[in-house]
């Protein structure tokens, strides 16, 4: 478990199946998200969900994303870790709007970032998000990230944000201070 201000970093389980599936098909977040809407049935996706936590890929590493007092609110991962540039990519999904707005998407972004820059020997966390979700860019910037390019893909435009472990580091010690 990783421990945030107001949220908690865990690895997945089994139960979190019912809320990914549901924010999977949820065609809002997966615009928002800019893939496609999962279409296989539920039985199908707890077996293959099943299959993904027994074996995880070694790039990558998932987490749910839990208010403080336990309630299952999104995922985050990061993912694509590239050992030899010291980089790889990070993305979130708060699914239960009941917590968009509210600050924990970023908490979620920075416990992430921090958890990274301690324990993976990275020098750069990287992501894009949809040019139009401005609600995310927002989030990215307020944890650090700066916008270093764009991206078109499959039909969607993207904005390419990127956090160096350097000016991670600098700014924690200004908030230490």
């Amino acid at each position: 478990m990783i421990i945030g201000s107001k949220v908690i970093l865990r690895d997945k389980r089994l139960a979190d199946a019912r809320d990914d599936y549901a924010w999977q098909t949820d065609p809002e977040l997966t615009q928002l998200d800019a893939v496609p809407r999962l279409t296989t049935t539920f039985p199908q996706y707890l077996s293959d969900y099943a299959s993904r936590l027994r074996c995880p890929a070694p790039s990558r590493h998932e987490f749910a994303v839990e208010t403080l007092d336990g309630k299952h609110i999104g995922s985050c991962v990061y993912y694509g870790i590239n050992e030899t540039k010291g980089e790889a990519e990070l993305g979130i999904m708060i699914g239960n709007r009941d917590y968009w707005d509210k600050g924990f998407g970023a908490d979620a972004v920075a416990t992430l970032v921090s958890y990274v820059f301690h324990q993976a020997k990275l020098k750069r966390i990287y992501l894009k998000t949809l040019d139009s979700n401005s609600r995310a860019q927002k989030c990215f910037k307020k944890c650090g990230f700066i916008p270093c390019g764009h991206l078109l893909r499959d039909g969607f435009n993207f904005v390419l944000m990127e956090l160096y472990r350097k000016q991670w580091e600098e700014q924690r010690a200004k908030i230490e201070k």
